[in-house]
C-alpha cells in the first residue's frame, strides 16, 4: 500500500510540476528558488525529494495551491497529502 501512495504522490507532483512549468513566470520563480537550471530540473524529475519540494513550493503560496489543485481536479489537501507521502520513507 505504501508503494501505491508513493506512486500517487509522484503522479500528483508531476502534474503539479507540469502546471508550474506551463506558466513562464512561475517556472522562472521555481528555478530561481531552487537554483536549478532546466537541465538540472530534468535530471531530478524522478527524485522524490525534488517532487516534494515542488509541492512545497506550491503550498507556500496559497493562490498557487488553490489554482493548481483546481487545474488538477483535486482538493488542495490532496497536494499536501502527496507531499507528505513523498517525504515518508
Amino acid at each position: 500500500m505504501r508503494t501505491e501512495q508513493t506512486n500517487d504522490g509522484e503522479t500528483v507532483a508531476l502534474g503539479a510540476l507540469a502546471w508550474v512549468l506551463a506558466d513562464e513566470v512561475r517556472a522562472e520563480r521555481l528555478l530561481a528558488l531552487t537554483g536549478l537550471t532546466p537541465d538540472g530540473l530534468r535530471a531530478r524529475i524522478g527524485d522524490r525529494d525534488f517532487l516534494a519540494g515542488v509541492l512545497r513550493f506550491i503550498e507556500n503560496h496559497e493562490p498557487d495551491l488553490l489554482a493548481c489543485a483546481d487545474a488538477l481536479g483535486l482538493p488542495p489537501l490532496a497536494l499536501v497529502a502527496a507531499r507528505q507521502a513523498l517525504e515518508t520513507i
